[in-house]
């Protein structure tokens, strides 16, 4: 009796063995897949919203193709109008565009009259390097501010969040100015435009970082505070660890979360910002050819480089999904 009794219990586990075992696979397949979707909902409503804007701009594209030297003649801007295309239905225009920017073909320059997609080569990394850089001294900044006044005493507390605070609320053309006349001009420590190597690159993305680092800081303190309180910051001090291992070593880990998923947004704003940036500075970048483009009325580059931005974000908004489960595995069974 008593064999019959608890024999099908093993058979019950294993049933819902099997039937659990596939859940953790098939929800990281579902959110790979919702974020797919999601990343191409996000680009085809950033292309579409940027194409009927820029249509809404008054004067005709095919006297900026021609220039303003001279006086064009009527055959020589319809077959310009058809050379480019547009001379056909708005809808029809709005097609063949998104059927190229789907291959990464966004036309041809207006001004440059060379592909969109090279003038954007051209000057891409430039501004990757810079917003890479920006990240990483954001971060280092945030660190050095947070962790070490979390948590501690009333007066130091306020005034890491009033550094924080000043931090963020400085607009990054001021920012840019000052770090160029004190540290470039006056001391002559940095180049003061261009430049070539590491010199040539921090002052511009430190401009960028100093207002995120005081964002990603007022997000790290909150949670940095909470993983001080938590019961096991209280069992690492038991068993004799530093303050300094309890904080790198145990809360911070549990506090990178919210600046993770801020920094997510700060790579769209770092990108935004390039275009002040690479202007002050003299650098190359597509900052500066996105300003150039919306001044000179080359449609084509500007759709190019907003697309482009937008995938960018949304390529690093993914990357910082798939890093939450690695920095807090209990993330990874959800």
């Amino acid at each position: 009796m008593t064999l019959q009794a608890t024999a099908p219990a093993p058979a019950a586990v294993r049933a819902e063995t099997t039937d659990s075992a596939p859940r953790p696979a098939a929800g990281v397949a579902g959110r790979v897949l919702g974020a797919l979707a999601g990343a191409l909902v996000v680009l085809w409503a950033v292309a579409t919203l940027t194409f009927f804007l820029l249509r809404l701009i008054p004067g005709d594209p095919v006297l900026l193709i021609l220039g303003t030297s001279g006086s064009p003649s009527a055959a020589v801007v319809a077959a310009t109008r058809a050379a480019f295309g547009l001379d056909q239905p708005v809808l029809v225009q709005y097609l063949h565009f998104l059927a190229g920017a789907a291959h990464g073909d966004f036309g041809i320059s207006y001004q440059l009259k060379v592909p969109v997609t090279q003038v954007i080569g051209e000057q891409l990394l430039a501004t990757v390097q810079l917003v890479i850089l920006a990240v990483v001294l954001a971060w280092a900044l945030s660190l050095a501010i947070t962790v070490p006044t979390a948590g501690r005493r009333p007066l130091v507390e306020r005034t890491a969040r009033t550094v924080e605070i000043v931090l963020a609320s400085l607009p990054q053309f001021w920012i840019g100015i000052m770090l160029l006349v004190v540290l470039a001009i006056g001391l002559g420590w940095f180049p003061v435009a261009g430049g070539d190597g590491l010199a040539g690159l921090f002052l511009p993305a430190l401009t960028l970082a100093i207002p995120i680092a005081g964002f990603l800081s007022q997000v790290m303190r909150e949670s940095f505070e909470t993983a001080l309180k938590q019961p096991f910051v209280t069992s690492a001090r038991a068993r004799g660890a530093g303050e300094a291992r309890v904080r790198l070593g145990h809360a911070l880990r549990h506090a990178l979360l919210p600046g993770v998923t801020l920094t997510g947004w700060a790579v769209g704003s770092l990108f935004s910002g390039a275009v002040v940036v690479e202007v002050i500075f003299a650098r190359p970048g597509i900052g500066r050819v996105l300003l150039s483009a919306v001044l000179s009325r080359d449609i084509p580059v500007v759709l190019g480089v907003v697309v482009v931005i937008a995938a960018v974000y949304v390529v690093v908004n993914a990357i910082v999904d798939i890093l939450y489960p690695i920095i807090d595995p209990r993330l990874a069974s959800r």
